[in-house]
C-alpha cells in the first residue's frame, strides 16, 4: 500500500485561533485523503492521500485510518466524509466499499479507538459544505468511483439524498455516470449522459446552483452556464469543520 503526500503548501492564514484542530478525512472508493484544519477550516498541514484497501471492509479501512492518524497527529476532533448513507454516525450502505458497512457504527467506533470526538457524514454532504454559498437551493453531485449527491437549502443540509442509486433511464445515475459507466461508454458519451442528468435534476430539484465535483469532474467537456460550477476535490476535506457547526 502506498502513501502519497501532496506537494502543495498549506494556505496562509491571518492570526486567528488555531484550535480546535480538526482532522478532516475523506474516504473514497480508491483513495483516502486527510488534512489538519484550524478553527476556521483553513489547512495547517499538507494533504495526505493513501490508497483505499483493495478489499475495503470496516476493519481494513480502520487500519488504514490508523496510519492517517499517525501521520497527522495533534488534532482535537475528527470529521469524516463517507461514501454512502450515514445517519447519526452509523453507515447504512456503501455500494463502492463493502457490504459489511451495513449498520456499522463508524462514529462511535472511531471515538472509542482514538479517544477523540468524531462526526461522520456523507462525503458529498461534506464536500458541499466546503463549496456552497448558502443561498437558495444548491445541489452537489460528485463524479468519482460512484455518484454522490447532497442538497442544501439556504445552507442547511437536506440529509439522506442518495441520487446515484435512483432509477434513471434504463438503469441508475451511477450506472451511467460512475467510474464503470465512464469506462464502458467513453468520455464523449459520458458527457452526453451528464448533460441529460443535469437537465433532469434541474426539473427535479429546481436548484439555483449546481456544483460538480469528484475525481472525474476534470473529464467534463460541456460548456457550463454561470449557475453550474466545477469544484475542487479538496472541498471534501475543507467542509469537515462545518460538521461541528450543525
Amino acid at each position: 500500500m502506498s502513501t502519497k503526500i501532496a506537494t502543495a503548501a498549506p494556505r496562509k492564514s491571518s492570526a486567528v485561533p488555531r484550535t480546535p484542530i480538526t482532522l478532516a478525512i475523506d474516504i473514497g472508493g480508491t483513495g483516502i485523503k486527510a488534512m489538519l484544519l484550524d478553527a476556521r477550516g483553513k489547512p495547517i498541514s499538507e494533504r495526505m492521500r493513501i490508497l483505499t484497501p483493495a478489499v475495503p471492509t470496516p476493519l481494513a479501512v480502520m487500519r488504514t485510518l490508523d496510519k492517517v492518524r499517525s501521520s497527522l497527529p495533534g488534532f482535537d476532533r475528527v470529521s469524516v466524509g463517507f461514501p454512502g448513507v450515514v445517519k447519526r454516525g452509523v453507515t447504512y450502505i456503501a455500494v463502492n466499499l463493502h457490504p459489511r458497512w451495513a449498520n456499522f457504527p463508524l462514529e462511535l467506533t472511531l471515538e472509542k479507538r482514538w479517544k477523540k470526538p468524531v462526526r461522520v457524514a456523507n462525503d458529498a454532504a461534506v464536500q458541499g459544505y466546503g463549496a456552497i454559498k448558502g443561498q437558495g437551493v444548491e445541489l452537489v453531485l460528485t463524479l468519482g468511483t460512484g455518484v454522490g449527491s447532497s442538497l442544501f437549502t439556504d445552507g442547511k443540509l437536506c440529509p439522506g439524498l442518495e441520487l446515484g442509486h435512483h432509477p434513471w433511464r434504463e438503469k441508475t445515475y451511477e450506472d451511467y455516470l460512475g467510474k464503470q459507466g465512464l469506462s464502458k461508454y467513453g468520455k464523449k458519451h459520458w458527457n452526453k449522459r451528464l448533460e441529460e442528468a443535469i437537465e433532469q435534476t434541474t426539473h427535479t430539484f429546481n436548484w439555483d446552483h449546481l456544483y460538480l465535483g469528484g475525481g472525474n469532474a476534470r473529464k467534463i467537456t460541456l460548456k457550463l452556464p454561470k449557475n453550474i460550477s466545477i469544484i475542487s476535490n479538496d472541498d471534501g476535506i475543507f467542509g469537515g469543520v462545518a460538521l461541528w457547526r450543525e
